[in-house]
């Protein structure tokens, strides 16, 4: 595979949680403030201002997510595009003071398997970012790796 292929094809990830559907959806979205590793992952880890105090998930298309610091500052990560719940969301990525760059898209599906779901995460769109595609895809493949490794645990509980 080339380099330009590795830099712009989509990260895939997926966790089986122990509970139902609409579960596992609510954890993700509702309760995004309950798992997120805000301490490792959020704006304010990477530039000055007041420390990340609870991330937001607004559901609904038109809706957005945010990181609230503890000064009140709301910065944006992300425009919520598609939402049904239980079953998916697409989101506008993009985590930055400045929304300077194009977002990228990330979609996640919710899937039954008896009693169990599967949370199936696509993160896709890295040609937008041009030169910055392959440095950015390599953070966040290993990025999200953590994240669900949280969210998999909290909605299992």
């Amino acid at each position: 595979m080339n380099t330009q292929a590795t830099a712009t094809e989509a990260i895939r990830r997926s966790v089986t949680v122990d509970c139902s559907v609409e579960h596992a959806f609510a954890t993700f979205t509702e309760r995004i403030h309950e798992w997120w590793p805000l301490a490792k992952h959020s704006i304010e880890k990477y530039e000055s201002g007041s420390p990340p105090e609870t991330v937001v998930f607004q559901g609904g298309a038109g809706g957005q997510v945010y990181e609230r610091t503890t000064k009140g500052e709301e910065l944006k990560w992300a425009d919520v595009v598609a939402y049904d719940p239980p079953h998916r969301f697409v989101l506008a990525w993009n985590p930055s003071r400045e929304q300077t760059r194009p977002p990228t898209e990330i979609e996640v599906t919710f899937t039954d398997e008896g009693g169990r779901t599967r949370v199936d995460l696509e993160h896709r769109g890295w040609e937008r970012l041009g030169d910055e595609a392959a440095e950015a895809r390599q953070s966040y493949s290993q990025g999200w790796e953590s994240v669900l490794a949280g969210y998999a645990e909290r909605a299992s509980s």
